[in-house]
């Protein structure tokens, strides 16, 4: 069922997780991904979000796969959101909201405060109030398409969370955090203490990227700390290109059983989002 991201991302945190939202680049994997979380239903009791990158979105093939990624949610036995991430051109959030986008990352993380404030406003505005805002605060390393080993960025300045939230009017906060996109070089490391006085100023639920890479027990730890929502990209796609990678030779030796295939990707991307629902569920 299609459902609200900050009534999702509400109700597991009430139940002491975060909701998983994993980058879909295709229909397959959002199918999958969708699928696992309905075989978990019972045991994680969590929905999920199919987040859809901004340089997908902004070609038509990517608006289209917005519209299915909506029917699939309607359709689905567990919630389900719809969401367009880290969009910086308004152009683009206007377009895959009318595609049927349910949310948007209004990500002006890049700019100065007051201007990252606006931003956010900004896309208020043209998006009007059903749609859910989620902003960013503070420098997340990498490139959320790749898979470069990175070393973390700037982190969010816990003195700057509850005005940037109550200005800019953003109903869900990324936050940066020694988290990166991509690759960690090394084991992450988290500073608990600077999400702890996050936490305590931020008056809307936090958000964590750069999910891949982060050790299980540390990801289910962060929703103690109201992290309500963790993304994964990175995992989901080695997964993914792994089962391609291993599986094209047979297929194309069984007569270039491209069906076959395509169950082989399903399953890597169901498993990645099976293990990451048992991770988070409360």
């Amino acid at each position: 069922m299609r459902s609200r991201l900050d009534d999702v991302v509400a109700a597991s945190l009430l139940g002491g997780g975060a909701v998983p939202a994993f980058t879909c680049y295709d229909f397959a994997t959002a199918t999958a991904v969708v699928e696992a979380a309905e075989t978990a239903a019972e045991e994680a009791g969590l929905g999920v979000v199919l987040n859809v990158a901004p340089k997908t979105a902004a070609t038509r093939a990517g608006l289209r796969l917005i519209a299915a990624l909506r029917t699939l949610a309607d359709g689905a036995s567990v919630p389900v959101c719809v969401q367009l991430d880290h969009a910086a051109d308004a152009a683009v959030i206007a377009d895959a909201v009318a595609a049927g986008a349910d949310a948007v990352l209004a990500d002006g993380s890049a700019l100065p405060l007051e201007d990252n404030v606006a931003f956010v406003r900004h896309v208020r505005a043209i998006v009007g109030p059903d749609v859910v805002l989620e902003a960013e605060l503070g420098g997340l390393a990498g490139d959320e398409d790749k898979a470069f080993a990175q070393e973390a960025a700037g982190l969010t300045d816990p003195d700057e969370v509850r005005g940037f939230v109550e200005r800019s009017g953003a109903q869900l906060l990324a936050v940066a955090i020694g988290n990166v996109h991509g690759r960690y070089r090394g084991e992450p490391q988290i500073r608990w203490d600077v999400l702890g006085r996050i936490a305590q100023e931020s008056p809307v639920p936090l958000v964590l990227h750069g999910a891949s890479g982060i050790p299980a027990a540390d990801l289910a730890r962060a929703a103690s700390f109201r992290v309500g929502k963790v993304n994964v990209n990175t995992e989901l796609r080695t997964a993914v290109l792994a089962s391609v990678a291993g599986g094209v030779a047979g297929r194309q030796a069984d007569g270039e059983d491209l069906a076959g295939l395509l169950r082989e990707w399903s399953t890597a991307a169901g498993r990645v989002a099976g293990d990451v629902l048992a991770t988070l569920r409360g």
